[in-house]
């Protein structure tokens, strides 16, 4: 029937799927026969934010569909098809049924549209679509259907059906409280029916609500009606509210709801959007569901609202435990809470009806005109709460639950989430009083993130702190990391976290059971599809479905499209309990698949961000799904999972497996350098070199040792830097791998750069040059052709630094090439800067800026940057080129590289010192030396000196020139640069000056 997505066979439904696949599915059913293309399905699904990987997660799901409607889903130019009878699909034996009754007589077509109407069961697409969907489908199709409704009405009025229609009518005006054709109808039948009075009810309170809300009256033909209804003499009165019928009913106004805690905290916003909810005027019956999993205080937070909210529900606030997640306690079944429920409000026992139905239709007609709020609390399915939802406009129905309750059209959805520290260290200072927390704050803050926010936790802790007055903080975060005592502690008489987890676990049929026990094995704290489907050992279509479950179930978040985490207490629960149903081999098993996924994955990611010098015939390939389209993919790939990676890298070093750690730790390093995570660099390098040391592998031993000299590179400690690449450099000769002594030697030969020991820089880049070409990769070549003519650039040799720059951007032919053309254009601009060329030089680095900028290339973004400064100074425009500096070196505070900052400030005093602003110049130029020195850049240092000791008193001083002067005359004789004449010739203009 039309509303939720639903495939039957053989009178049973067929499980479809999560929300997205059933998406999926409708919109192939609205357009059956016809095409609807990827973009479209898009759109339906995520509107205008889809994630990048919206077109695999639709061939995904058109995968799975292809399993349960066989031979029925063409592929098409654009998207897909599909093609089954359309008499199967209830839409179109709709439209079959009320086409035909446009052509029959009216006691035909009025059971036509019955016919037609009777495959409507609530909203389309309900808790499927987006806003997108919403108003190009939906809206649209809703349409059709109320077209049929007032149709129908109008051929059964006509036919005297008048009770009928009055019947059928009166719970579909609250679905569309503005529809005054339908009020209409309404109206009328009751009129007809001798309801002369209800009808009039019914105009009042439809003429207040368009006054109240849209400030309008009726229109010209429902006023007319009215006032013919006016005209007539009888007018008989209905009973007050609340007294006693012939029946002798009397409706009982009651408060069932449980004690509110006097320490409630930490749902502000949850009550706001609750309080925003029920004030909205949409003269219909209300209906919330607050989802989260065990613990997070859900009933707590209903039932706060319950009594913050008692003025506006007159007519009373009802609560019922459903018992759906409750131990040594079956679900109560939907008949037995609507009996409860029934003789609450002060139906007789005896009146209560048998049936479920008939039990249903007299609880919406005794609660129907009055405001009354009704909590089902704990309810465990959409069947056991649909026949208790109240019905009358300005009612409230707020069910609680750890299951999403797929179905519940036209409902409020509330997850609460864990409490963050504010909160958390509020409800510990609410119970155990301020003082308390104050004497330990970040003790107690050990707790709360122990405790991962966890409402239930953190009351179990503070209440077993309050009858044990000795506790502190200190002591109970010493208890609970004490090896398979958390869950011990977590427990005070009539409350237990690992109880209220287990509830939930209990539910679970065995093929979720067996795949959440499997997730707690994860490495890493997170897990996307693929790495999930290589864990349970599962197709990604199977994977997706089963983490939609659980989901669904609050066991498991979903912080991302396709990227999934647990919470750390039912990560720890799901862990205990998979080491004790496990055996020790199926949950190795598990955890070397998931692995083998990241490696391989991080591989392929690696050769997405720039050349490699490995060959790729080398990497792990098995049988994961990699779906990574280019650089941008890949970034985000290592982003998302750089701290499972080097979680990772431990799981091999675990399991003495030397030969995939440090292959792990080679194709993460690129990802870890250009995003500054030198912390995650190092350790996971560091941990690699532990294992291969052990293990003898001299090969792992020297690739681990190459990442962590870059990763001291990076940070300017470049005498240890040197030291390892110096020794990974001897390794790689012992055992002849050629490949590794290239990345050894291009590594050092930027050391060397860096240090001012240019012949050795340039010796090393020759060296790789001469490997690259007796092995034929242009690749190599390309790259160290580039960092040649940056060496050359820093020589002042303009003319061989732009042959370099040129024969690297004849190497990079590659689209993956693209960050060597970068420097290439780069090292042109600089040079033609240096030659008087500077039309010339604007074009190469602004098309350098570009390409960085369309690559993301940060790095290099700060150092095309400063070379346009360059540019600008030669250009005497002074004020563009301070710009472009001070550009530069904000560009490198917000991305953490300060590779180059020595070299900007220095750029950025000389730029000042031409100017005309000598003392601004003294203080970058300072700043510049002080960079240097720290980090040991020797060539920088004797720059920087050498551009202070020039700059005229005041901004220096004359005794203070003369020593920088000495420095810099000193250090570049040392390195054979030529820049020492230009020291000794100020050294003596200095003096000649003094005499």
């Amino acid at each position: 029937m039309l509303g939720p997505i639903t495939v039957w066979s053989g009178g049973r439904p067929i499980p479809v799927g999560g929300p997205r696949q059933r998406c999926v599915l409708g919109a192939l059913l609205v357009h059956l026969g016809r095409e609807v293309t990827v973009d479209q399905l898009i759109g339906y699904l995520w509107s205008d934010d889809p994630p990048r990987t919206a077109r695999s997660v639709i061939q995904v799901q058109i995968s799975h569909l292809r399993r349960i409607l066989p031979d029925s889903i063409a592929t098409t130019s654009g998207g897909y098809a599909l093609d089954v009878a359309p008499d199967t699909v209830d839409l179109h034996r709709f439209r079959g049924l009320r086409d035909a009754a446009a052509k029959a007589e009216p006691q035909e077509r009025a059971d036509l549209l019955d016919r037609a109407l009777s495959c409507w069961r609530g909203v389309p697409f309900s808790g499927v679509g987006s806003e997108y969907l919403d108003y190009s489908v939906v809206a649209p199709l809703r349409e059709e259907r109320w077209s049929a409704v007032v149709g129908w009405a109008t051929c059964s009025l006509e036919l005297g059906r008048h009770a009928e229609v009055a019947s059928r009518l009166t719970p579909l005006v609250s679905e569309e409280p503005f529809r005054e054709r339908l009020h209409h109808l309404l109206i009328t039948a009751l009129w007809r029916d001798n309801e002369r009075a209800r009808a009039l009810a019914v105009y009042e309170e439809f003429r207040s609500r368009l006054a109240d809300e849209l400030g309008v009256d009726p229109g010209p033909e429902l006023t007319a009606l009215h006032a013919r209804i006016l005209q007539e003499d009888a007018d008989r009165e209905e009973p007050a509210a609340g007294a006693p019928t012939e029946s002798g009913f009397r409706y009982l106004v009651r408060n069932d709801l449980p004690r509110d805690l006097p320490d409630f905290t930490g749902r502000q916003g949850p009550l706001r959007q609750l309080e925003e909810m029920a004030v909205t005027g949409d003269g219909r019956a209300k209906v919330c569901v607050i989802t989260g999993a065990g613990g997070e205080g859900k009933t707590t937070t209903a039932v706060r609202f319950g009594y913050e909210a008692a003025k506006r529900y007159t007519d009373g606030q009802l609560f019922l435990d459903l018992y759906g997640y409750t131990s040594n306690k079956e679900p109560l079944d939907p008949s037995s809470a609507l009996g409860a429920l029934l003789r609450a409000v002060g139906v007789e026992p005896e009146a209560v009806p048998e049936s479920l139905d008939e039990r249903s239709a007299l609880w919406r007609a005794t609660l129907m005109g009055r405001k009354a709020l009704l909590i089902l609390d704990n309810a465990a399915s959409y069947a056991q709460v649909s026949p208790l939802l109240l019905s009358s406009p300005g009612a409230l129905t707020l069910i609680t639950t750890r299951n999403e309750l797929s179905g519940l059209s036209g409902a409020r959805f509330l997850s609460l989430g864990m409490f963050d520290e504010e909160s958390s260290l509020e409800l510990f200072g609410r119970i155990l009083g301020e003082e308390r927390v104050r004497r330990e704050p970040e003790q107690a803050r050990e707790i709360v993130r122990i405790c991962g926010g966890l409402p239930l936790a953190l009351r179990v802790i503070a209440g077993r702190m309050l009858s044990r007055p000795k506790w502190s903080f200190l002591h109970v975060a010493r208890r609970l990391g004490e090896q398979n005592r958390k869950f011990r502690e977590l427990q005070v008489e009539g409350q237990s976290v690992e109880a209220a987890i287990d509830l939930s676990y209990q539910s679970l049929n065995p093929g979720q059971r067996h795949a959440f026990l499997t997730l707690g094995l994860m490495i890493g704290s997170t897990i996307d599809l693929a790495g999930a489907s290589a864990l349970l050992d599962m197709t990604v279509e199977d994977a997706d479905d089963i983490l939609q479950e659980l989901v669904g179930m609050c066991l498991l978040d979903e912080p991302q499209g396709d990227v999934y985490r647990m919470h750390d207490l039912i990560r720890e629960f799901a862990l205990d309990r998979a080491t004790s149903e496990f055996d020790g081999a199926t949950a190795d098993r598990s955890r070397a698949r998931l692995a083998e996924y990241y490696l391989v994955t991080a591989q392929h990611a690696a050769s997405l961000l720039g050349p490699r010098v490995r060959d790729a015939a080398e990497d792990e390939r098995p049988g994961y799904r990699t779906d990574l389209g280019g650089r941008e993919d890949a970034e985000g790939w290592f982003s998302l999972h750089q701290e499972n990676l080097a979680d990772t890298i431990e799981y091999f070093a675990s399991k003495d497996n030397e030969d995939r750690a440090w292959k792990m730790a080679e194709a993460v390093w690129r990802f870890y350098a250009l995003h500054g995570e030198m912390g995650l660099l190092v350790s996971s390098h560091e941990r690699a070199l532990q294992i291969n040391s052990k293990q003898g592998n001299q090969r792992g031993r020297a690739v681990t040792l190459i990442g962590l000299g870059i990763a001291h590179y990076i940070s300017g400690r470049f005498e240890e830097a040197m030291a390892y690449l110096t020794e990974a450099h001897g390794l790689l000769e012992s055992v002849g791998d050629r490949r590794g002594i290239i990345r050894a030697l291009g590594n050092l030969g930027m050391v060397y750069e860096r240090m001012g020991r240019f012949a050795d820089s340039a010796a090393a880049i020759q060296g790789v040059l001469d490997y690259a070409s007796e092995l034929g990769n242009d690749r190599i070549e390309a790259l160290q052709w580039g960092n040649l003519a940056v060496l050359r650039q820093t020589l002042g040799d303009h003319r061989e630094a732009i042959r370099c720059a040129e024969q690297a951007i004849l190497k990079s032919v590659e689209e993956d090439q693209a960050e060597t053309r970068v420097v290439a254009k780069r090292v042109i601009g600089e040079a033609r800067t240096g030659l008087g060329e500077l039309e010339l030089a604007f074009r190469d680095l602004n098309e350098a800026l570009e390409l960085s900028l369309r690559l993301r290339l940060v790095a290099h973004q700060i150092f095309v940057r400063n070379s346009l400064g360059r540019a600008y100074r030669a250009a005497e425009c002074w004020d563009e080129a301070i710009a472009s500096h001070t550009e530069a070196l904000a560009l490198a505070e917000k991305s953490g590289d300060h590779s180059g900052d020595a070299e900007i400030l220095h750029d950025l005093g000389v730029t000042y010192a031409v100017a005309g602003r000598p003392e601004e110049a003294a203080v970058e130029l300072e700043r510049s030396r002080a960079v240097a020195v720290d980090r040991n850049e020797t060539h920088t240092i004797a720059c920087a000196a050498l551009a202070l000791g020039g700059l005229p008193a005041p901004a220096v001083a004359p005794d203070r020139a003369h020593t920088l002067l000495r420095e810099a005359e000193e250090i570049f004789t040392q390195l054979g640069l030529p820049e020492a004449e230009q020291a000794r010739e100020a050294l003596a203009a200095l003096s000649e000056t003094l005499s």
